[in-house]
């Protein structure tokens, strides 16, 4: 359990999780016959007849739109697991920003495995490059306030690792990964605990006193129960940007009541057009579900030369 956030790269972090989830992804697309289609046309037989049909094949990947480039270390395990002779060669990194039209890589290798990798790369790059682009437009819509904005728990199903990712190249921060990495005492805790205080008590109890706690807030009220509690960060749940202002101001009045600094992050209903009205108010973090949850894919292709 970590006693803070940490922002290392959630995917690059843990290699072999990425390996697993391009395992699925390859596993969907190709299933147990691979690529029907392309084995029948660039066959043994086939190639004798076509130079198409060469382990000496080469292909561009192209943005068709600006982006900032996320998914090359997935693209590359694809092609790893695809054909262990196919090389990938990544010509922008990961956090870059792109012009429409760009070159972000080149395939070499075998068609066969070329058209095999083709569709779950240009996923990947398409998924990730979505979110990294987005978080990047939060990111610069709040320059200049000190607010740092976060990812959620509201990611796709299995791809947590690589997603969260993204948003660090955008900019962005993870917040926690999961369950198990952060306590985050949340209304339904509370709700079933009876109090914030309560439910505070029992995680001290459980983990001691010196464990980080965050403390999920619907009402100043019950923001000022938290800070009682000396806990340090309260997330200001579906607050109105004047009431996370007032919680900002009520913390620094009591700031030196606790005993180490507290954060206070903004959740619930922020998006482009209010953001920057929420990071004006102080608050040190803005966690947005629609990095994860509704970021629109980035068009990619791959072109055979």
């Amino acid at each position: 359990m970590m006693n803070h956030d940490q922002n290392d790269e959630a995917g690059g972090a843990d290699p072999d999780a990425l390996a697993r989830i391009v395992a699925l992804a390859l596993e969907e697309d190709l299933g147990s016959e691979g690529d029907i289609t392309s084995k029948a046309i660039f066959s043994t037989a086939a190639s004798d007849q076509s130079p198409a049909g060469s382990d000496h094949s080469a292909a561009r990947v192209i943005t068709h739109e600006s982006c900032t480039v996320s998914g090359m270390a997935a693209a590359a395990e694809v092609c790893r697991q695809t054909d262990p002779a196919l090389v990938w060669l990544p010509l922008v990194e990961d956090g870059q920003p792109v012009p429409a039209g760009a070159e972000v890589a080149r395939l070499e290798g075998g068609i066969i495995p070329i058209l095999a990798a083709e569709r779950t790369v240009l996923n990947f790059l398409s998924r990730l490059s979505g979110i990294a682009t987005l978080t990047a437009t939060f990111v610069d819509a709040v320059q200049g306030t000190g607010a740092r904005i976060a990812a959620t728990r509201k990611t796709s199903p299995g791809l947590r690792l690589p997603e969260k990712t993204a948003v660090v190249h955008g900019g962005g921060e993870l917040h926690r990964i999961g369950l198990y990495d952060a306590i985050l005492i949340k209304d339904n805790h509370i709700a079933a605990a009876g109090s914030i205080t309560e439910a505070t008590a029992a995680v001290r109890e459980a983990y001691g006193r010196d464990v980080w706690i965050e403390v999920e807030a619907d009402t100043i009220s019950q923001f000022e129960e938290a800070l009682a509690q000396g806990v340090d960060r309260v997330l200001l749940d579906n607050m109105t940007s004047e009431s996370v202002r007032e919680c900002v101001e009520l913390a620094a009045g009591e700031g030196s009541k606790q005993p180490r600094p507290m954060e206070i992050e903004a959740s619930g209903g922020i998006d482009l057009s209010n953001v920057r009205a929420y990071a004006a108010t102080g608050a040190d973090m803005i966690s947005v579900g629609a990095l994860t949850r509704s970021a629109p894919g980035i068009d990619f292709s791959l072109e055979v030369e």
